[in-house]
């Protein structure tokens, strides 16, 4: 959780940066073949717990968004609904949300993990994803948090030795 940001400055600076980014520029950003990596990452992290990991990189909000003052904050919870994130068996679904744009990060996990793992954490998590991004490295941010957030899941919510772990949600990486 990167916490709540109303963006400052000139509110022009903010549409031009918005209206200038889009899924084009999160592909140019971290590569194909980079989002093919991170997919499979998702991939194989949820074969070690049984919680539901979701990434979605959004270059920038478009018109709706910015005419409406949506904080980054606000379309992370809005994402963590429409992705169904919030709606897995044991309530342990973790979105973590990049907003380009703004150089936003949130990460939203689902009560079921929040009641085992405190706010410090998934905060923790975020800083260590914006400073990997403030250095360029986007692919090995994301991967690494990730790794993260696969370890907290692994550790409250570790897969079962039977076997029996269905993915209940998509493992793309969603690019908007």
């Amino acid at each position: 959780m990167a916490g709540e940001h109303t963006p400052s400055g000139k509110p022009w600076r903010r549409w031009v940066r918005h209206l200038w980014m889009d899924d084009d520029t999160v592909r140019h950003q971290i590569g194909t073949a980079g989002l093919d990596r991170l997919q499979a990452q998702v991939q194989a992290s949820e074969t070690r717990h049984l919680g539901e990991l979701r990434l979605c990189v959004e270059g920038g909000l478009g018109w709706q968004g910015l005419r409406q003052k949506i904080s980054a904050r606000e379309r992370a919870l809005h994402l963590f609904s429409t992705l169904r994130v919030w709606d897995t068996e044991h309530n342990n679904g973790v979105l973590i949300y990049l907003l380009l744009a703004e150089h936003r990060i949130e990460i939203l996990a689902d009560r079921g993990i929040m009641d085992r793992v405190g706010a410090d954490a998934w905060s923790h998590i975020a800083q260590q994803l914006g400073a990997r991004l403030r250095e360029g490295h986007f692919e090995e941010g994301l991967s690494q948090a990730i790794e993260a957030v696969t370890r907290l899941l692994t550790e409250h919510f570790p897969a079962k030795p039977q076997g029996d772990n269905p993915n209940e949600l998509p493992d793309t990486v969603v690019v908007i």
